[in-house]
């Protein structure tokens, strides 16, 4: 929801800083984005909702991906990555903790890379 709050370019800016990784969005972060876009109003809804467009375009993919018996998205994302872009400052802390590298938004304008790629 970033790229909305902050009209930034998060798939270009990805493409500068690891061009050749492939870019995964799984479904249950599309589901988070869908949930929050019907409880919410005003900005947040709006933020949401060009989340889900960005979502959809090139060169991030949507890939089905199902979360485990009771495990929370934050769970699942740290499970299935590889590289995490978030401005979740205790997701960044605990991908740290397992040695994940973390993509993050700093000073409202540029990625920034916490970790080795």
């Amino acid at each position: 929801m970033m790229a909305a709050q902050f009209n930034l370019d998060v798939a270009g800016q990805l493409h500068e800083l690891i061009p050749h990784y492939k870019y995964t969005v799984p479904t249950f972060i599309i589901k988070e984005l869908e949930n929050i876009r019907e409880r919410s109003r005003g900005k947040t809804r709006t933020a949401a909702s060009t989340a889900l467009k960005i979502a959809g375009l090139k060169p991030l993919t949507i890939k089905e991906i199902p979360l485990l018996e009771g495990e929370r998205v934050d769970d699942a994302l740290l499970r299935i990555s590889r590289v995490l872009c978030t401005n979740d400052r205790e997701l960044r802390r605990r991908a740290r903790q397992l040695e994940i590298p973390v993509i993050y938004l700093r000073q409202r304008k540029y990625l920034a890379v916490d970790g080795y790629l």
